[in-house]
Order: structure tokens, then sequence, then C-alpha cells
């Protein structure tokens, strides 16, 4: 039985992987918006069926990893952070390593990024992307406040919205010229609060 899984999950991530490469392939060449889910079909030898039953919630899902591992990741990065080390930080550190942060892009990852920060329907999604992590972080958040996330009270409520705002920070942040010290700036802004920043000014 376990073989048989293993094969099935080897399978299910080639045929994603072929039709994400096909994808991009199409994309890269004549644009996201000129490009069919039917024709990235055909691109990769398979059925347009075949195509949403891997990637369900369409064309711009193809570039984009799965949600589950991105979940995952993220999660790690939060239970594994070093002693000492608050979740605001670590999530800031998680997210300087992705996207239009990401220290040493190859050029390869950097064609990709520049087609996905200039497609907004792209830019979007991995907006969104990020925002399905909002749950984690609220409730590291909440767990390291010793209060809690699903609270209807003033402590429940900001950690939600302060979540909310650390995961819009990569969009913003992402079309900034220099993205790692933008999103840097975003994250001291978070930590130090508004009001104590307006002070000092």
């Amino acid at each position: 039985m376990e073989t048989t899984t293993g094969r099935r999950e080897r399978k299910k991530a080639a045929t994603r992987q072929a039709l994400s490469d096909a994808a991009w392939r199409l994309f890269s060449e004549r644009g996201f918006d000129q490009v069919t889910i039917a024709q990235v079909a055909e691109e990769a030898d398979t059925s347009i069926a075949t195509v949403f039953k891997h990637f369900p919630d369409g064309k711009a899902a193809l570039i984009f990893g799965e949600e589950h591992e991105r979940r995952t990741a993220f999660q790690s990065a939060l239970d594994q952070r070093a002693a000492g080390t608050g979740v605001l930080i670590a999530a800031r550190d998680f997210l300087g390593t992705r996207g239009a942060s990401k220290p040493d892009p190859t050029p390869e990852f950097r064609r990709r990024l520049d087609l996905i920060m200039g497609t907004p329907v792209l830019r979007e999604y991995a907006r969104r992307m990020w925002i399905c992590c909002e749950d984690l972080l609220a409730e590291a958040l909440a767990a390291e406040a010793g209060t809690d996330a699903a609270g209807t009270d003033a402590a429940g409520v900001g950690v939600r919205a302060l979540a909310r705002f650390a995961l819009e920070a990569p969009s913003l942040a992402g079309l900034e010229p220099h993205p790692r010290q933008a999103l840097d700036a975003i994250f001291q802004l978070l930590e130090t609060g508004w009001a104590r920043t307006a002070a000092q000014r």
C-alpha cells in the first residue's frame, strides 16, 4: 500500500511539474494574458480536465507552489524560531527569503518574479497565497501574547489585524525599488506601532 501510495504521489507531482513547466514556457514567450488553459494542456500533452484536476484555481495557480506547502513552510519557520526571537520577527525573516525579497535570485527566478509583478492577476494571486497563512500567524501571535486569536475583545481583534497587515507586506514591498528594505521598514512599523513612530517625528 505504501509503495502504491508513494508511486501515486510521485506521478501526481510529476504531472503538476510538467503542467507548471509548460505554462511557464508559454507565459514567458507570449505573456500571461495571451495564453489559455487549452494551450497549456496542449503544450503539456494532456487534457484541460487534467489541468483543472491539478490546478483547480485556474491559470494563475500554474506557476505557484501548492498552498499547503507554503503553509507548512511558514508554520515551521514560526515553530522553529530561535530562542528569544519574537513571532513577528520570525515571520519577517521568513518572508525575507521569498518572492521579491529573496536574496541572490537566479535569472530564472527573476524572470518569473518579473512576470508575476508585471501581471495584476498573478500579483493578486501571490498576495492571496500569503493571506492564506493569516490564521497560523494570528494563533502564534496570540500564544506569544497570552490571548485568544479567536477572541472578540480588543486583544483578539488586534492579533488578527496584525497578522493580516504583516502578510500584506510582501505584496507591498514587492512594488518598491528595494523590496527587502521595504519589507524591513513595514515590519519595523508593525513592531513599534504608528503612534510611537509619529511621536518621534
